[in-house]
């Protein structure tokens, strides 16, 4: 007869108290960065073919690639670990508000999607709420792990939203910020897969601590 000696979990001290990681608390990890992964390549790809390719027919194949960059986004919105329970419910319901918007949106209109958001910038007031979800991600990446690219990603977002909303921006200088924005947002979802999983995960026994208070208020 063998015996298996399976390892203890690696025991944590955060800092309300000792935490373990478990595997399902990876996976959510791992989820979480593939959701960015991919929301981040639909992204990028979208804006080269608008940067790169003068052909107008290219409108209709950014439909498609912003319902994968939404539906990507999504998963890593509910996947994502943040301390604040109502600012992680909050970013979910900005995300959800912006994906109901653009749905509508392009069920409605006569053109392509992403060819109404820009012709009737007022469309950012419902369409914009997903992007607004997507820089509150790099503004905790940016606090929690110090990264430049969402440093720089964080003020980028809403310059280039509510710049072309209020028309203050030349169209030479929304194609830059839009270059900037999709080549630091690949940066960003590279360096993601290399990171070491715990550090996503967070102090768990802060989860913990939090949990309790809500309750004992209940």
């Amino acid at each position: 007869m063998t015996t298996q000696t399976l390892s203890a979990p690696e025991v944590y001290q955060g800092q309300f108290g000792e935490f373990t990681i478990t595997q399902s608390d990876r996976t959510s990890v791992i989820i979480y960065r593939a959701g960015l992964m991919v929301a981040a390549l639909s992204f990028a790809i979208g804006s080269a073919l608008v940067l790169f390719n003068n052909n107008p027919t290219v409108f209709t194949i950014l439909t498609p690639l912003y319902a994968c960059f939404s539906l990507a986004l999504g998963v890593s919105l509910f996947t994502i670990h943040i301390y604040m329970a109502s600012l992680h419910r909050t970013l979910q319901v900005f995300w959800a508000i912006g994906t109901i918007a653009s749905v509508i949106l392009a069920i409605s209109s006569s053109e392509p999607l992403a060819l109404a958001v820009y012709n009737q910038p007022i469309t950012l007031f419902g369409v914009g709420f997903i992007f607004v979800a997507l820089t509150g991600i790099y503004f905790k990446e940016a606090f929690c792990f110090n990264r430049l690219e969402t440093k720089i990603l964080t003020p980028i977002v809403p310059l280039l939203l509510l710049g072309h909303l209020v028309g203050i921006l030349p169209t030479q200088g929304e194609s830059i910020l839009l270059g900037i924005w999709a080549m630091l947002f690949l940066v960003f979802a590279l360096r993601k897969t290399v990171q070491e999983i715990p550090a996503d995960i967070g102090d768990k026994s802060v989860f913990t601590y939090l949990k309790e208070q809500r309750l004992a208020k209940v």
